[in-house]
């Protein structure tokens, strides 16, 4: 992947969005289609913000040649001419992510690199929604990975220990206010794999996160099905509905590709219960 040409300084109006760059920084090599969207969320956000003063006009328009450069190099990448496929491929890379931190959190390890997957699956969640409205799980998680990852880190910064798992998450704590909380400290650059807390969803063996086992269907959505009901009768299915099923078989495909099984399968199983019974 060739080098991109660096942005200007960023306008103190996009303050907002320079997680998200950041992010797109550091998955350039990583994961490039990430990089991509990250940087489409931050271009669309930042249009919507300030598109007429000066130095927000040209950082916008350098920000742009960037995402024209890289989808030139991305080419016919599916992720990139297929929503459906792009949308499949972030959801399943910010839940692998937060299946990292979450089961680091479940177990009691806390550091750096868990604060910053927390943070980063809040933020690439985010860059969701250039596909279009977030479902409810996915703002949950935004929420809950957000607050975590700012809960944590000032538990560490003050010298506690924080309370290992969920907790009760104040429903008027504010968490979008604390973001920069939640990224304060944290490695700018991706932190080398040298020890085995560090996070690289594509080094990840198939239901192993850097070592921690994770159970098929462990921290699975509640609305997962655990059996596939037989089908009925005549089920009548709309359009949305086989549009719908089409998705989940996209998202299981793209799950494949990271050797996702616990989410290819969960995925399946929304789609088999759709066609058979009409209903998610």
């Amino acid at each position: 992947m060739a080098a991109l040409a660096p942005l200007p300084p960023l306008p103190a109006q996009f303050k907002s969005i320079q997680h998200h760059l950041r992010t797109a920084q550091e998955h350039d090599k990583r994961d490039p289609v990430v990089a991509y969207y990250c940087r489409l969320y931050a271009m669309q956000t930042g249009m919507k913000i300030d598109s007429k003063t000066p130095e927000c006009r040209k950082f916008l328009s350098k920000l742009m040649d960037q995402l024209e450069a890289l989808k030139k190099q991305l080419g016919d990448n599916e992720a990139i001419t297929q929503e459906i496929v792009g949308c499949a491929h972030l959801e399943n890379y910010a839940l692998k992510m937060f299946l990292y931190a979450d089961n680091e959190d479940r177990a009691g390890r806390f550091h750096k690199n868990m604060i910053k997957s927390f943070y980063t699956a809040s933020l690439l969640i985010d860059v969701i929604t250039v596909f279009g409205e977030l479902t409810d799980e996915n703002v949950k998680h935004r929420k809950y990975a957000r607050w975590k990852a700012t809960y944590i880190h000032n538990c560490l910064k003050n010298g506690e220990t924080p309370q290992a798992g969920p907790v009760g998450i104040e429903e008027d704590n504010d968490v979008e206010e604390n973001e920069d909380a939640g990224a304060a400290s944290l490695p700018t650059q991706p932190t080398q794999p040298s020890s085995s807390s560090t996070y690289d969803p594509s080094n990840m063996p198939s239901g192993n996160y850097t070592g921690i086992q994770i159970p098929p269907g462990a921290h699975a959505p509640a609305n997962t099905p655990a059996e596939v009901p037989h089908s009925t009768g005549d089920i009548r299915l709309t359009p949305e509905d086989f549009a719908r099923a089409q998705k989940y078989c996209k998202y299981a495909g793209s799950a494949l590709q990271y050797e996702d099984v616990s989410t290819a399968v969960q995925n399946l199983q929304k789609a088999l219960k759709l066609l058979t019974t009409g209903r998610e």
